[in-house]
């Protein structure tokens, strides 16, 4: 097979390439450091911030004995009958006392949702839930208004963070579903006009422990 000088040249300087590795051209790009600067403050208050700016209610609580006076008043003052939880850890730990509102069966006609999390975003904001909680796919999304417990523990400061803390806690076994929620549901589909509450709860309460 005759080949051509032209070819024969080509040929030539692919073989010279391949026989010198190329630095890579952007190294950062390859995740071994996050893109984002590290944090300048305390991840409860960088948390917080991120949080509010999208809707979200924050409430912080040094205690349980606070969680338990905070949520109870938030409940009395809204005048919610039934809160759904099935959580039976956050119930003993936060409202014993409203025992009479509380409802396990049945989501419909509810007034608010309580649920706890696995981790919380500090650099956006975000909440992370996953199919494991007890009814962990639907709590969080079909109650007009949802309240999470969370521990200061359970804070992370990037996504990258919090599916490396799942990848341990669950091992082969993760979760089917892990989502994050970043405030309110809202959409601007219509005419880019902001809606609040179209596609999940119009209203979202994230009540911060102290751990």
């Amino acid at each position: 097979m005759n080949i051509s000088p032209s070819k024969e040249t080509i040929l030539k300087k692919i073989r010279k390439a391949l026989s010198h590795s190329t630095p890579l051209p952007f190294p950062q790009s390859e995740g071994n450091q996050t893109v984002f600067p590290p944090l300048q403050q305390e991840p409860e208050v960088e948390f917080a911030e991120q949080f509010t700016k999208l809707q979200g209610k924050f409430i912080y609580c040094i205690n349980q004995q606070e969680l338990a006076f905070q949520l109870t008043s938030l409940i009395k003052k809204r005048d919610w009958h039934k809160v759904f939880c099935t959580e039976d850890g956050l119930i003993a730990a936060a409202i014993p006392q409203l025992a009479d509102r509380l409802v396990k069966t049945s989501l419909s006609h509810c007034d608010a949702s309580i649920t706890g999390c696995e981790y919380l975003i500090a650099r956006t904001g975000s909440i992370v839930l996953s199919s494991a909680q007890q009814n962990g796919r639907s709590v969080s999304v079909y109650a007009p208004v949802h309240l999470c417990i969370a521990y200061t523990s359970q804070l992370v400061y990037d996504i990258k963070d919090a599916l490396q803390a799942a990848k341990e806690k669950y091992g082969n076994n993760l979760p089917s579903l892990l989502s994050f929620a970043t405030g309110p549901s809202r959409t601007a589909d219509i005419e880019k006009t902001l809606v609040v509450g179209v596609h999940g709860p119009k209203e979202v309460y994230l009540f911060l422990v102290e751990s």
